[in-house]
């Protein structure tokens, strides 16, 4: 460390050892809860950090979700690697966002070394090299584990107007398509099938049913229509389909009791920002409809770590917004803990960052002037310190951050420089084989295992176009034709959905036809805050 740094970082310090010890000891009793805690590390004043005032977060408040942030390379991912292990060990599941798929080395024991065996010891915490159960998931099956799909209706519109990048107008008039598609029983499973509705729409023979829309014009509907085949020729096609992932096999615990890690594996995809991102969410409003209220529990039933979380922001409309700030707010009661993941604090609406009550924030830089402006935005939010924040935060290093938390009284406790403990699992990305065998291994991968395309709107459509086709031909020639009667081979095809639905009823699909039925059998659907599909 220069000395240059030295010395700005103990000028945040109090100046004489009277401050310093105050300092310490309001720290000290600021972070002293009874009950079960995660351990982030020890409170560092003058530059030493001081091993008995450790820095710790009350596991009952981890459902009042929280902010890591910090630049690049200042070790955000350790400190999400740092609290699902110790989630993990206490029985809580965790959802982790891997970016660039270095989280996955939550599955592999540590390597150690001198440098992280005294860190630990300077922070006054063992260091064990630790495996933790884990489950590898990926988006429609683009790279390793377990592919996560979301039918289009469950899906709703607002989310796929932000996918595809809609206007308000836009988003507004696709909400009438799917409210048509609901009302039709025409299920929207894939891609193909809101195509195909929007086709007939905006085809002659759909001209009354677009009529009856009155907010929709076909203007605005084709392009839609086009945006969605740019999106599907995109390859976006193996993101939406059955079997649907059920949100509720993010909340396991293995045999020995640890909470599962679910690590979504995202390199493969990190071209599409406005399409994982949105999934996330997705994620997140499917466990809001699916959970019951519980109130305050002693621990919470997963923490859902949501990286690179402006994303999600960017470019979003006020609905959009609006939306998540509910979701976020309401989804605590039901025992969920969100943590946005991010460079700023201000890549957060105020809205929600206000509901974010546990904050770790890492190093930030300040080489622009609107990095200034950031920077001072940040520690606008912060409870009143002893320390020089501005100086503070732009003089951390790797693997230190200023942290408030809620006490479990629900009071914020005093901001703490934090040197940060090491995970105990590996910080690089687990082995290959390892990935492969606890894939291979998984209980759940025989659910999604093979794509399931049953009757949904594109056949419905299809087959109602090839019966006004023909019956047209047969009218002038009527008296031939009668006994060869098409009509019943027509009828025939209702004959065949028993047979259909008896085989997705045996397979392990079954549960993904029940959750979307409702539109199979011409019901209208219920749909919630993001307009997602209610079960």
């Amino acid at each position: 460390m220069s000395a240059d740094r030295v010395r700005s970082v103990t000028d945040t310090a109090a100046e004489t050892p009277d401050q310093t010890s105050g300092q310490l000891d309001e720290i000290r009793a600021g972070y002293a809860f009874d009950g079960p805690i995660l351990k982030l590390g020890a409170v560092v004043i003058g530059n030493e950090a001081h091993a008995d005032a450790p820095v710790q977060i009350p596991l009952s408040v981890m459902n009042r979700h929280g902010l890591v942030a910090g630049a690049t390379g200042t070790g955000k991912t350790k400190t999400l690697q740092l609290m699902a292990e110790q989630l993990s060990e206490q029985g809580v599941p965790v959802f982790l966002a891997d970016m660039k798929g270095d989280l996955s080395g939550v599955a592999t024991p540590g390597e150690g070394g001198t440098k992280i065996i005294d860190r630990a010891t300077s922070v006054g915490m063992e260091w064990t090299a630790t495996a933790y159960p884990t489950e590898f998931f990926s988006l429609g099956g683009k790279g390793d584990g377990i592919a996560i799909r979301a039918t289009i209706t469950s899906f709703g519109p607002t989310l796929l107007s932000k996918v595809l990048g809609l206007n308000d107008t836009q988003e507004s008039s696709l909400g009438l398509i799917f409210h048509y598609a609901d009302k039709n029983g025409l299920a929207l499973l894939d891609l193909k099938d809101l195509r195909a509705v929007i086709s007939h729409l905006t085809s002659d023979e759909g001209k009354a049913d677009l009529k009856e829309l009155g907010g929709l014009s076909s203007a605005t509907a084709g392009v839609i229509l086009r945006n969605l085949i740019t999106f599907e020729d995109q390859g976006a096609g193996d993101f939406f389909g059955e079997p649907e992932f059920d949100t509720r096999d993010l909340l396991r615990t293995a045999a020995d009791g640890k909470g599962i890690i679910s690590c979504l594996e995202l390199p493969q995809v990190q071209d599409r920002p406005q399409l994982f991102s949105t999934f996330l969410m997705w994620l997140l409003a499917d466990l809001f409809h699916d959970l019951p209220e519980e109130g305050d529990l002693d621990k919470p039933k997963l923490v859902f770590f949501f990286d690179e979380a402006h994303l999600l922001f960017d470019d979003a409309s006020k609905a959009f917004l609006q939306a998540i700030e509910q979701t976020v707010r309401l989804i605590r009661s039901k025992g969920v803990g969100v943590f946005f993941v991010t460079q700023s604090p201000k890549d957060v609406p105020a809205g929600v960052l206000a509901q974010l009550g546990n904050r770790v924030q890492h190093a930030l830089r300040a080489f622009t002037p609107d990095d200034a402006k950031a920077l001072k935005q940040a520690i606008a939010t912060y409870p009143h310190t002893a320390y020089d924040m501005e100086k503070l935060l732009t003089s951390l290093g790797i693997g230190e951050a200023v942290v408030t938390v809620l006490s479990d009284k629900g009071v914020p406790t005093p901001v703490a420089w934090t040197r940060m403990k090491a995970p105990n699992s590996l910080m690089d990305p687990s082995p290959q084989a390892t990935i492969d065998g606890i894939i291979a291994a998984s209980t759940i991968a025989p659910k999604y295992a093979a794509v399931l395309d049953r009757e949904s709107a594109y056949e419905l459509l299809t087959k109602r176009l090839e019966a006004q086709t023909p019956a047209a031909p047969p009218a002038p020639a009527a008296p031939a034709p009668a006994p060869a009667a098409p009509a019943p081979k027509r009828q025939a095809a209702p004959k065949e959905e028993p047979t259909i639905i008896e085989q997705v009823a045996g397979s392990s699909a079954f549960k993904s036809m029940l959750r979307s039925a409702g539109t199979v059998i011409g019901r209208e659907i219920t749909r919630s805050i993001f307009g997602t599909r209610k079960r």
